[in-house]
């Protein structure tokens, strides 16, 4: 039986547990500091057993993995590395960032156990384990970051392991990670948070900022609602390659701004066109860093019951709404209703089904 300890069953912990449950020889056991989160955790059916003590979590296991926020996994690493670890334990993290974990624990003893860095690049709006998932990582990627140290048995038996999360295993040196999500992530986050936090300056003096910053405005700043605990850690983890990012984000808003001076009409549209281009290229269906959004538009009669009509049709068929919202509706126009799923599959179907009545759907 190959023993595998989750420290920490949130959502990512939790999600990891759910799919190496089950599976043949393998037993799950989960770790939480917190005797109810403990319980929780099997109540749920997540793990197979739970623990308080990280030691008991950790005794004779053959995969440890760290699920613990960016800022303490350092200290968690130091304090499994002092305990009686099975020779050949394979132990390895879901930290965001990669290159400050690799060198906190270079310097770690850790005998015959072998540390292997990790970022499943996967998330939920949600939190927590009742959040947990099984197809959480279903065609995300699945970064590890082995360095030239690293036994080729223990990456492969890691890299077979995860393929019981369906995700696409890549490798990658922690440098390299770090500045591709610093670019793809942890910028776009910050620059949503100051968005928001301006916009929200502006409203102190003027609600009209906030009655009218509805639809567009909340769908591309959603990631500034982060949970500021996790990201005040990431970023202070990542701070040298987000501050130059910032920099170079600075000199590119200087660069649109002499645009718009000189009133340079072709080279606004240039931009647009350039950044449809790129975006229109990146893939649709693997799931990225940040989390997907699964919604659909269609324009809506305004007529009684027809929306309970489109929810009824999707339900008939247990197709899973997540959110509906009517964005606009006048007494002269159609109203545009939105649509929000859990998954691509459930979109897919949704959209099959209601282009089966006729209707025009719009997938942004």
């Amino acid at each position: 039986m190959t023993k595998i300890a989750i420290i920490g069953a949130g959502l990512i912990g939790g999600s990891l547990a759910l799919c190496f449950k089950g599976a043949p020889g393998l037993r799950v056991t989960g770790y939480s500091y917190r005797q109810q989160s403990a319980d929780k955790y099997v109540q749920l059916g997540v793990v197979d057993e739970a623990t308080t003590s990280l030691e008991e979590a950790v005794d004779g296991a053959d995969f440890i993995f760290l699920c613990v926020p960016v800022g303490l996994l350092a200290d968690y690493a130091q304090r499994i590395s002092k305990m009686p670890l099975k020779s050949g334990c394979v132990l390895t993290d879901v930290g965001s960032t990669k290159a400050r974990v690799a060198s906190a624990v270079a310097g770690i003893e850790w005998g015959d156990a072998v540390f292997i860095g990790g970022h499943p690049m996967a998330g939920s709006e949600r939190a927590g384990v009742e959040a947990a998932s099984s197809i959480l990582f279903e065609n995300a990627y699945y970064v590890l970051t082995p360095d030239d140290n690293t036994p080729r048995e223990a990456l492969d038996r890691l890299s077979r392991l995860l393929e019981l999360t369906r995700a696409k295993i890549v490798h990658m040196n922690p440098a390299e990670h770090d500045e591709i999500v610093g670019a793809i992530s942890h910028l776009p986050h910050l620059i949503a948070a100051a968005l928001v936090n301006q916009v929200r300056r502006y409203n102190e003096s003027n609600g009209g900022y906030a009655m009218l910053a509805a639809g567009g405005f909340r769908d591309i700043t959603r990631i500034a609602s982060s949970d500021p605990v996790v990201w005040r850690d990431i970023l202070l983890d990542n701070r040298e390659v987000v501050l130059r990012l910032m920099e170079e984000w600075g000199s590119e808003l200087d660069r649109l701004a002499g645009i718009l001076r000189s009133e340079d009409g072709e080279a606004i549209s240039n931009a647009f066109r350039d950044a449809g281009e790129f975006r229109s290229s990146l893939p649709e269906r693997r799931k990225g860093v940040l989390q997907s959004v699964y919604e659909c538009y269609m324009d809506v009669p305004d007529h009684p019951g027809i929306i309970g009509k489109i929810a009824t049709e999707l339900g008939n068929r247990n197709i899973s709404l997540s959110n509906l919202q009517i964005i606009e509706t006048r007494m002269d126009v159609p109203g545009v209703l939105r649509l929000s799923f859990r998954t691509q599959g459930d979109l897919d179907q949704a959209v099959e089904v209601l282009e089966a009545f006729n209707y025009v759907v719009r997938v942004s």
